[in-house]
């Protein structure tokens, strides 16, 4: 391996104001020095990757990028830290894939605190299949148990339901003996979240805009997803002592709501970082997902792309049309 090595990646260019995604060929040395040299094999597409896409300054302050948060792979170098060449590992969060060139490129550098082992049994790809929306929905649900979420309790919503995050939530929910009422603007997606372990699937309507501060207790502990009105509607109808885990804002990061809710019901809003926070507390979470918290439905249904799909499925995103896991296999 040197710097001269040639790989291919699917990166951003800004011309005239307008931001558009290409297969390009870079070399090593165009990336960042870090301590660790990843081969990546597989990624997956997330929201945020749409927006880095589509230029959001927000997300992605220079161009050209390679955007890809997520990315599954063997360690080629790595000049510090506990791995070293040939290890499997994943990276997620942090500044991958923002303004770090990330998954969509066949190799990264990254400093080693971002990278974690591979769980065991699992490939790059199946990593991949749950990437930071699955990492970011076992941690939803890991908050709630710590909170004392149980299925003798009641009903537990999941909004959002059709999305990465949600789909995931409703899955492990389910498994894990809890009655999960699934709230989604796609109603043509509710046979899936049936199959998944839903055992009634809402429109948004469930969600829509009420004048009252309070509206009767529905759901014992919930999963949100979108933010913005939905949330503040889901936080009315809480039963009491009940907790809603919060870490999406498809649907606005404002939140218009009253203190009524906590004072009258002491209910819990749960904020869920999945960027930032220790890698031992991926880790758990990670290993979890390999063990008794395996979502087989959703390692069954993902579906494999190339970089020459990209810029379609991105597009989706934004649109509000993808649904389901979508993997990014560098072989294809």
């Amino acid at each position: 391996m040197t710097n001269d090595t040639e790989f291919k990646a699917w990166r951003v260019q800004e011309q005239g104001g307008e931001f558009a995604g290409s297969e390009q060929t870079l070399h090593v040395s165009d990336l960042p020095e870090n301590d660790v040299l990843i081969k990546v094999s597989h990624s997956s597409l997330n929201y945020k990757d749409a927006l880095s896409a589509s230029g959001n300054k927000g997300v992605t302050r220079n161009f050209p990028h390679t955007p890809g948060i997520d990315a599954a792979g063997e360690v080629v170098e790595a000049s510090s830290g506990s791995f070293s060449a040939g290890d499997e590992v994943l990276v997620t969060g942090y500044d991958l894939g923002m303004n770090t060139d990330g998954g969509f490129g066949e190799y990264i550098r990254v400093p080693a605190e971002w990278c974690v082992a591979m769980p065991k049994g699992w490939s790059a790809r199946t990593a991949m299949i749950y990437g930071t929306a699955g990492l970011t929905a076992g941690l939803c649900v890991q908050k709630l148990l710590t909170m004392g979420a149980s299925p003798e309790q009641g009903k537990v919503a999941v909004s959002g339901a059709s999305g990465a995050v949600g789909s995931v939530a409703v899955e492990l929910l389910a498994s894990l003996g809890f009655e999960v009422v699934a709230i989604s603007g796609k109603q043509d997606h509710a046979d899936t979240l049936k199959n998944l372990g839903a055992t009634e699937v809402l429109g948004r309507e469930a969600l829509a805009a009420e004048k009252k501060p309070m509206l009767k207790p529905v759901y014992a502990n919930a999963v949100d997803t979108v933010g913005g009105g939905p949330l503040a509607e889901l936080l009315k109808q809480i039963h009491p002592g009940g907790s809603v885990s919060c870490c999406g804002l498809v649907a606005g990061p404002q939140l218009e709501t009253t203190v009524l809710p906590f004072i009258l019901r002491g209910n819990n809003l749960l904020g869920v970082d999945s960027v930032e926070i220790p890698l031992s507390d991926k880790q758990s979470v990670w290993d979890k997902f390999a063990g008794d918290w395996a979502c087989k439905k959703t390692e069954a249904s993902a579906r494999d792309i190339g970089r020459s799909e990209l810029d379609g499925a991105l597009k989706a995103f934004l649109k509000g049309e993808s649904s389901g896991k979508i993997v990014l296999d560098h072989s294809k």
